[in-house]
Parts: C-alpha cells; sequence; structure tokens
C-alpha cells in the first residue's frame, strides 16, 4: 500500500497501463523468442531471461554490449518472430473487461513493444485497444524513462501526476515513480512476492471503476 495515500476510491483523471504481464501474460512466449535468440548469440539463456521484461528490445539488445551485432536489426528479429508466436498470450483475469469499463477518453496503454506487436498481442489476449497508445517507436528512451507516461497523459489532456500507473515490472515502476504518478502494481504473472511500497493487486477481478459527475474516475474494491 502506498506510503501517504491509497490508490483506491482516490480521484484520477485518468488510468495508465502497462501492456506485458499487466493487462495480459505474453511471458511464455517472449521467453520462447529470446531463448532463441540468447542462445544464438552465446548469452546464459538462465540469467537473462529475467532481465528481457518491460523493456523495448532494442534497448534489452544493447545491454548485452555484442561484438558485431546490429541491434536495430536484431531488435526487428525479435519483434517479427514474436509477432508470429502469441501461443499462450492470455488476458490478466478481468482485465479485458475492466478496460471496457472505462471511459474512452480516460485510460491509456503504455508499452515497450513495437505497435504491431502490441496489436497482435491485445488481439490474441481479447484486449481492447485504447484511444491512445504508446509504444516502442514514438519514445527515444524506454523505461525507466518517464517519457511514455508523460507522452501518454498528454495526448489524454490530462496532467500525468493527476493519473494511476498500473505496471509490473520493475523498469515500469521505476518509469512511473520518476513520472511523479501514483501507482498499482499487478501481481498475477509475478513468480515471487514482490517487496514494494506501492498498493498491489493480484488481478482485475475484485475492482470497478467508478465515474465521478465531475469525470474522474475512481478505482473501487469489490
Amino acid at each position: 500500500m502506498s506510503a501517504h495515500r491509497s490508490v483506491f476510491n482516490t480521484p484520477y483523471r485518468a488510468f495508465l497501463f502497462d501492456m506485458d504481464g499487466t493487462v495480459l501474460n505474453s511471458i511464455a512466449a517472449a521467453e520462447r523468442i529470446w531463448t532463441v535468440w540468447a542462445v544464438r548469440h552465446g548469452v546464459d539463456v538462465t540469467s537473462f531471461l529475467p532481465t528481457i521484461h518491460g523493456t523495448r528490445a532494442i534497448d534489452t539488445v544493447n545491454r548485452q554490449g555484442l561484438p558485431g551485432v546490429d541491434a536495430q536489426a536484431e531488435a526487428a528479429w525479435i519483434t517479427e518472430a514474436e509477432i508470429e508466436d502469441v501461443e499462450g498470450v492470455v488476458e490478466v483475469r478481468g482485465a479485458a473487461a475492466f478496460l471496457r469499463s472505462l471511459p474512452a477518453g480516460q485510460w491509456a496503454i503504455v508499452t515497450s513493444a513495437p505497435r504491431a506487436l502490441a496489436l497482435r498481442r491485445m488481439a490474441a489476449a481479447g484486449i481492447p485497444e485504447p484511444e491512445v497508445m504508446v509504444t516502442a517507436e514514438e519514445v527515444s528512451a524506454g523505461k525507466p524513462d518517464p517519457a511514455g507516461y508523460r507522452l501518454a497523459a498528454k495526448r489524454l489532456g490530462v496532467e500525468v501526476t493527476d493519473c494511476l500507473i498500473f505496471e509490473d515490472a520493475t523498469v515500469g515502476i521505476l518509469a512511473a515513480e520518476a513520472a511523479g504518478a501514483d501507482l498499482l502494481i499487478i501481481t498475477e504473472t509475478h513468480e515471487h512476492p514482490i517487496q514494494t511500497q506501492h498498493a498491489t493487486l493480484a488481478n482485475y477481478q475484485t475492482v470497478t471503476a467508478s465515474v465521478d459527475p465531475d469525470h474522474h474516475i475512481r478505482l473501487i474494491q469489490i
């Protein structure tokens, strides 16, 4: 739970959602593709796989410091392979219905995935496409930089500090903190409990959203 106030029943101008691990679970598909890549480049799979989540493919490739590797080309290969393989991509429980219940102009998805991959995974998981979506191509710096969340808030016509951000991965949590927004961490895809000062929620089956007369939205536990 947040140290200063609860995110539940608090008025916000908008909700901003990460995608992978937050509204859908693509871990199995992503790890299949990245395992192939890691083996091909002699990268230790066991230590490498936990580092891939929540970041742009090009940032993941660049972090490896592999000599003679064209990071743009490798990231493009990863993206194409992930677009082809969406087996096992499913919603985080209750996410699709929860998102459909929100006012259309008051929520956005901010993802480290390229747009084509994001749309493919969302379709596979039954996640509705928002009016505002910020993808990997639209920011010069990926998470943990807060640029994506700031851009989404700007497109919605609100201040990012008046938003509630839904995240699951460490780099996304850091991005949300840097943006200065309140934060709720979705834990359904976590293998191990997360230690955090922020509010946590397993999935969306125990919450609903209400809209105030002045168009603020609130997250309500049921």
